[in-house]
């Protein structure tokens, strides 16, 4: 499996170690044809993006991709926000930006305060406090993913599974519906190897890997999801980022339509 693309990764603006020049250096190194700069959504309380530092992270985004001769698409990791799968970035932000991924991430700014208490501190406190979680957490969280895409042009959901435990069939299945890709995330270990596939059998969805990378040192990295795929029977030509393929995003598609 050869990395064509990696459409995660973080830099200062949000809580990565290394600038957007060096992530992208990097991934030139690498031989990658494209990379994103993704940090965190505009919620996230301690390491997210402020949306009055957009202009400079766009224009960092775009002196790298002059500099290094690499595609260099300017991303955000959002947050999502509820039950009602509300999202950190909105129609008025979507001019700034090139990737839309969305995930579920904590100590955010969440919808309402039901939201933070069933939906945020629901997930942590049974984490922390039960051996099994709850089915009605479970279902409040796929419920939260799968609304999330249906009501935005997300082109990928982040480490499914991740501090947040789904019916995940469930939510690839709406995934598939909508055009949205799965990611395998190679940092967080996130989505069990029976997950997976079962997600492959009997569902369309589509994926993508990407690193995760908080540091430039792990730009292109795809090791955990290489020991993930060799223990089990996946079609890897589902994989749109590898061996030469590059996606085709939903959200660059939506854009077209304002």
């Amino acid at each position: 499996m050869i990395l064509t693309a990696d459409y995660h990764t973080h830099t200062p603006y949000s809580h990565g170690k290394n600038t957007v020049e060096e992530n992208v250096a990097r991934a030139k190194e690498l031989g990658l044809k494209q990379i994103a700069i993704t940090d965190h959504g505009f919620s996230h309380v301690a390491y997210g993006l402020r949306r009055r530092q957009v202009a400079s992270y766009a224009a960092e985004c775009k002196a790298a991709a002059k500099k290094y001769n690499i595609d260099v698409l300017v991303g955000i990791e959002s947050n999502i926000k509820g039950e009602d799968g509300e999202a950190d970035l909105t129609e008025r932000d979507y001019e700034n930006f090139d990737v839309y991924l969305c995930g579920n991430h904590i100590f955010i700014f969440y919808s309402t305060n039901q939201d933070m208490w069933k939906y945020g501190w629901g997930n942590v406190l049974s984490r922390q406090f039960l051996k099994d979680t709850p089915e009605k957490v479970i279902q409040r969280n796929t419920k939260a993913y799968i609304n999330a895409i249906k009501n935005n042009p997300v082109d990928a959901v982040t480490h499914l599974n991740f501090l947040c435990p789904s019916n995940a069939l469930d939510v690839a299945k709406c995934a598939a519906d909508y055009g949205t890709y799965i990611e395998l995330n190679t940092k967080k270990r996130h989505l069990s190897d029976e997950e997976l596939c079962e997600i492959a059998q009997k569902t369309s969805a589509r994926f993508i890997v990407n690193s995760d990378a908080h540091a430039a040192a792990r730009v292109g990295d795809t090791k955990i999801v290489e020991e993930q795929l060799a223990r089990i029977d996946f079609p890897m030509d589902r994989i749109d980022n590898i061996d030469g393929r590059l996606p085709t995003f939903r959200f660059a598609e939506f854009k077209k339509h304002l």
